[in-house]
């Protein structure tokens, strides 16, 4: 069963990144965890990086806006509009990047180069499975190579974190979270 636990995928095409993992979390807890903001706060970015600010809208036409530090203190903020949202399963919506007043600004406001676009699409869609919950992420619209490559690698560490995240709140007491 532990290697059920840990079992993730991934497949890329030319035009979406897609990255499948399973948790070992009930589904409402997984969904809890992107949709309010200290608890989302608590495990997302790459390793080594924090979220100090996060506000969620959590509505069809609703937004969010993030900011994700590295370890030197470089802020990258982005921002989306809620397309659907269909709790506990479903969150489609757009992702840019943007300033901390949440404008959409280039991806090379960051200094990145290559052809990204203003707006990218991501799915995230949550399953019960084996006791626990299946995540699916669809990530649309990321440019192939290096770029692309990175961004994979940031979810996937953005996912080890969560895993880490939801172990340690199903060890907190009743009533509390972390």
């Amino acid at each position: 069963m532990t290697a059920i636990l840990h079992f993730f995928d991934h497949a890329s095409s030319s035009e979406e990144l897609i990255i499948t993992r399973h948790f070992a979390a009930p589904r409402m807890q997984v969904w809890k965890a992107w949709t309010e903001p200290e608890r989302f706060k608590q495990w997302w970015g790459p390793k080594n990086f924090t979220t100090p600010y996060c506000r969620i809208d959590l509505r069809p036409g609703g937004t969010y806006l993030n900011c994700m530090r590295s370890p030197d203190g470089r802020e990258y903020w982005s921002t989306g509009i809620y397309r659907e949202v269909q709790p506990p399963s479903l969150l489609f919506c757009t992702d840019s990047f943007a300033d901390a007043d949440g404008n959409i600004v280039p991806a090379s406001h960051y200094g990145m180069g290559g052809d990204w676009p203003l707006e990218l699409l991501v799915t995230l869609t949550l399953r019960e499975q084996y006791g626990g919950t299946r995540l699916t992420l669809r990530h649309a619209g990321i440019p192939a190579g290096e770029m692309r490559d990175l961004t994979e690698t940031g979810w996937q560490e953005s996912f080890d974190k969560l895993a880490d995240y939801l172990a340690a709140e199903k060890r907190l007491p009743a009533g509390c979270s972390g």
